[in-house]
């Protein structure tokens, strides 16, 4: 007797419709190299450090408005991250929009709140480093407060923009993919916070803002940059050795004003500044760090009062000192209790101050070490 044949499926098809079975062979063999492709992309990004981009604003996040025809806050964290795609090549970026505001807004208590998000960051093993939008107007405070106020290893890469979004040559996208590799790149560590803007990394400590509009507005004077970002990789040429810590223990920081020198200056803003409640004042002095008879009678003043009074100068470079003898002069301000505030700005000694006296008003040897540096 002769048994019936047995059939298989890829029997049948064959034996029917030839052409079919080959098409749906190499489909599936099409949607498994599919499959097997975005595996691997997963796996790929899973193993990927992490980098935090918490986006504030800035020119960095706006866009020409059509009625205003000004640029205005018009782009979120995940709109800049979108415009690079390349990231995905070195990090996970996970976005933070903790603010859309010029930087023209920034103040002490976004300050404080901005160091707890960055520190709650950092504090994630799998984060390498974290990445901050920023409006360039403010970013060198910024950038200093939270080198001051965060104490890790990782590192804190700022990065702003000096064309919107609207415009065609708009720096941001660069920006932000190479602040994507110096954040993943070993040789990060332990440079605290950094800025990175057209392809030059400054330390957060020495850089300032120098030209209104120009995409190399930030340097640092005498001591040049950190480093730099090529096409092939990151490159550190020295490291910021004036690093200190301050920590965060209050969260209204006390009241610091600036007041500048200026030929014929009366030292009425001073008076006006203890009145108004100062805890410390901050003089842009001249040269080596000098005032005039009116201003220097009001230090002494304010002094007097038990409020701390620190000398900067509005010359970009070189350090204050007590060099001057006459009335005014550095070496007079030192004997009267005047703190000698380095080679800081203005704005960054006030910072620097506003830190050191968040308990209770310190004496001039102790100011004077801090202002000293390690």
């Amino acid at each position: 007797m002769k048994l019936p044949r047995r059939t298989f499926l890829h029997e049948t098809s064959m034996d029917h419709n030839p052409r079919a079975f080959f098409r749906t062979a190499a489909l599936a063999c099409v949607a498994v190299a599919a499959l097997t492709a975005s595996s691997i992309t997963a796996i790929a990004q899973n193993n990927l450090p992490v980098c935090p981009l918490i986006a504030t604003g800035g020119t960095i996040a706006m866009k020409i408005d059509p009625i205003k025809k000004a640029p205005v806050p018009a782009i979120s964290g995940e709109d800049l991250v979108a415009t690079v795609p390349d990231v995905s090549k070195y990090a996970k970026v996970e976005v933070n929009n903790v603010s859309n505001v010029p930087s023209d807004y920034m103040d002490p208590p976004r300050w404080v709140a901005l160091t707890r998000e960055v520190n709650r960051a950092l504090a994630r093993p799998e984060v390498a480093g974290v990445i901050i939008s920023h409006g360039t107007d403010t970013l060198e405070e910024t950038a200093y407060w939270l080198d001051l106020t965060t104490n890790s290893e990782k590192p804190i890469i700022l990065i702003g923009a000096q064309r919107n979004a609207s415009e065609p040559d708009f720096d941001g996208p660069r920006n932000l993919l190479n602040a994507v590799r110096i954040c993943v790149d070993p040789q990060s560590k332990g440079k605290g916070a950094m800025l990175a803007m057209n392809n030059q990394i400054n330390a957060a400590r020495d850089v300032t803002k120098t030209h209104t509009s120009n995409v190399e507005t930030f340097k640092s004077g005498d001591f040049g940059v950190l480093g730099i970002v090529d096409y092939d990789r990151v490159v550190f040429s020295r490291a910021p050795l004036q690093r200190q810590y301050v920590p965060i223990k209050i969260d209204a920081m006390p009241y610091v004003e600036i007041v500048a020198m200026y030929g014929g200056a009366d030292g009425h803003l001073i008076r006006a500044a203890v009145d108004h409640g100062a805890k410390g004042i901050v003089i842009q002095g001249l040269g080596w760090g000098n005032v005039n008879l009116p201003m220097f009678e009001a230090i002494k003043e304010a002094i007097a009062k038990g409020v701390p009074v620190v000398i900067t100068s509005r010359v970009p470079n070189g350090r204050v000192l007590p060099n001057y003898g006459f009335e005014g002069g550095g070496k007079t301000l030192e004997a009267a209790g005047a703190v000698m505030g380095n080679d800081l700005s203005p704005q960054k000694a006030r910072i620097l101050l506003m830190l050191l006296l968040q308990n209770a008003t310190k004496g001039q040897k102790e100011l004077q070490a801090a202002f000293n540096g390690p």
